[in-house]
């Protein structure tokens, strides 16, 4: 198989410092405090030994795990929830593939990079469309049934935003997701596979040589294990969704706490594009208030040709975009928002009533009940929608086969960035993208014959100021779980929908100011952007912020616990959003920003890439073009139990 061009072709792009005022002091400038070290946390007490430890049980990893097991390798699943409790059961619309009549891997490509706003990694996109296709009749022979066709038998397809064909095959009208789910739980349990539930996985564990070993982890409740324990293995695989809870309102289930992109910084990987979080346009308004999960009006009730209107029922996606409502997903939630704006509210409407109540009934049976849930009938009334956090286009920078720049550390789906979706993702290539690059990755994982001797780090801010690591972060210190509101808070009012300068500032700077009010006693000082020897990072994000910035409440450590665990990683992945997102000075696909309204390829074209080194301050560079330069992690030598792959062997 001839190499790709790009990623596989030998090097790749070189990387550039990133533009702006900060570019002059080279590749690798420091830009933040230094980094965290491990997440505070009681020693292992127990472990369970593998070839290949999935972290994560939707899409992704559910298939990668499938794949891996039939290969041979002992795979252990470990979920935060039950096994059935991915955010793969939450996808209402569908899946996208070149599945219809007249349609093609080619232009399903086409639609996908022009939703990506000139930003995809082409050699990904040719990857997922050509794969596509054949891994949705892989996944429906493993047991999952989508919709047919009265007329012909077929997979019913339809279309959503961005897509000139139809191409989304659904099941149970809008339960795509749920019907995946269902089918791939259904397989792993057949096939025996050992999985640990109700685990939050805390960090990665690295042998001697810097090689990912496992993941330590915490068991929420009794069983076979409980308390904090570790899965060994050569391989591990993060498959652990979103990061959505990171804003107020978002349609993410409250465990998607960007748990894999933390340990993946914390582990030194590298992450991109995380400036790119896709705003859903129709999200269920429940006023200006409402906060944590929200209620998705599915991408597909447009593809149905439901129309978008306000108050007076005037339609106002027409003229603004060729598609009209099926525009991509960041061009309809920038005409609501201005639409809102020009008549000074806050939401929009969705008019499906042209459907009928069979329809809706039959179609959309998940999204009906939602909305007369909370008093409102598709049927006979317009459904108030406003924009809300969706999905991470970025996220744990990755190869084309789902290779991190941590040896032994892999990751697909939403918690990776594969360069498939560019600066926005085009409506239902989520599912398809985890179903994808997971069989990328077991195609290629092939684990050792022994398993490497992890080197078991000590946790928590006495042993880390041992080592000498005496900053705020490297200590270990956590947040209290009081702060998951005021990040939340923080995030929607200044890294949001519509963002500028002044809100990423201030943004910053209240972040930041949680940080001060964990740190343990004692000064911790850097060099900050004013360029003045002993100025905090926090002092600097000050001086920048138009707004006053309160105390963020009371100092000192918190205790661990998944609680606390989950703030302090919320709380790391807010501050490298945020950013990214003042780095990045253009309007490109999801990132809006007030300030530099325009698209900017000359100086933007380009991904930003950040990373976290142990004992180290934060790095950003820049690709030089769309292309990732390739990762550092190289193929794990083949077992003589698996024999390789004719595609390996060429």
């Amino acid at each position: 198989m001839s190499p790709r061009p790009g990623r596989d072709a030998g090097p790749g792009p070189d990387a550039a410092p990133a533009p702006g005022p900060d570019a002059g002091r080279g590749p690798g400038s420091a830009k933040s405090d230094p980094a965290p070290g491990l997440l505070a946390a009681p020693p292992p007490g127990w472990t369970v030994e593998a070839d290949v430890v999935v972290v994560g049980s939707g899409v992704a990893g559910l298939t990668a795990a499938l794949r891996c097991a039939a290969a041979g390798a002992r795979t252990v699943v470990v979920t935060k929830a039950r096994l059935d409790d991915g955010s793969t059961r939450w996808a209402q619309g569908g899946i996208a593939a070149a599945l219809g009549e007249g349609d093609s891997p080619a232009q399903h490509r086409d639609d996908t990079l022009e939703a990506g706003a000139g930003l995809c990694d082409e050699a990904a996109v040719h990857a997922l469309v050509t794969a596509g296709p054949d891994a949705v009749r892989r996944l429906i022979r493993a047991g999952a049934a989508f919709d047919t066709s009265a007329a012909t038998g077929g997979i019913a397809l339809t279309r959503e935003g961005g897509h000139h064909r139809s191409r989304i095959a659904h099941a149970g009208g809008d339960a795509t997701g749920a019907e995946i789910s269902r089918a791939l739980v259904a397989a792993v349990r057949g096939q025996r596979i050992r999985t640990v539930e109700n685990a939050l996985v805390l960090d990665l564990l690295k042998d001697a040589e810097g090689r990912a070993a496992g993941v330590t982890l915490h068991v929420m409740g009794e069983g076979q294990e409980d308390g904090v324990g570790a899965v060994h293995a050569p391989a591990v695989v993060l498959a652990t969704g979103g990061m959505g809870q990171v804003f107020a309102a978002t349609t993410n289930p409250a465990v998607s706490t960007g748990d894999g992109v933390a340990l993946a910084l914390r582990a030194g990987a590298e992450v991109s594009d995380l400036e790119f979080v896709q705003f859903h346009p129709t999200v269920l308004y429940l006023g200006p208030d409402a906060e944590g999960q929200q209620p998705l009006i599915s991408e597909a009730v447009r593809g149905e040709g439901a129309h978008l209107v306000d108050a007076a029922g005037a339609r106002f996606m027409v003229g603004r975009h060729p598609l009209a409502e099926l525009a991509p997903r960041d061009i309809v939630a920038k005409g609501i928002m201005r639409r809102a704006a020009e008549q000074g509210t806050d939401h929009m409407f969705l008019d499906g009533r042209h459907f009928g109540a069979a329809m809706w009934r039959t179609r959309f049976p998940t999204i009906l009940a939602a909305c007369r849930a909370h008093g409102i009938d598709p049927v006979t009334e317009l459904v108030p929608v406003a924009p809300a956090a969706h999905y991470a286009s970025g996220g744990v920078r990755t190869d084309l086969y789902g290779r991190t720049t941590v040896p032994g550390l892999y990751a697909c789906g939403e918690v990776a960035c594969t360069g498939v979706h560019g600066a926005n993702r085009l409506a239902s290539n989520s599912l398809l993208e985890g179903l994808v690059f997971a069989e990328r990755i077991a195609a290629r994982l092939r684990p050792r014959e022994r398993n490497p001797e992890p080197v078991i780090p000590a946790h928590g801010p006495e042993a880390a100021r041992e080592a000498g690591q005496g900053t705020r972060e490297a200590a270990g210190a956590l947040l209290p779980a009081g702060a998951r509101a005021e990040i939340q808070r923080i995030m929607t009012e200044g890294a949001g929908v519509l963002r500028s300068a002044r809100s990423l500032a201030t943004a910053a700077a209240r972040l930041e100011a949680l940080s001060a009010s964990a740190a343990p006693p004692g000064p911790a000082t850097v060099t900050g952007s004013t360029g003045e020897p002993g100025a905090t990072r926090s002092d600097a994000r000050l001086a920048e912020a138009t707004e006053p910035v309160e105390p963020a409440g009371p100092a000192g450590p918190a205790e661990p616990g998944v609680e606390t665990w989950e703030t302090t990683n919320l709380h790391l992945v807010a501050q490298v959003l945020v950013e990214a997102a003042a780095l990045r000075e253009e309007t490109r696909g999801c990132h809006w920003r007030e300030d530099h309204p325009d698209r900017d390829d000359t100086a933007w074209r380009r991904h930003l890439i950040i990373s976290r080194a142990p004992g180290a301050p934060l790095t950003v560079r820049t690709t030089r073009t769309t292309a990732f330069p390739p990762t550092t992690a190289p193929v794990p030598p083949a077992s003589p139990r698996a024999a390789p792959s004719k595609e390996q062997q060429q």
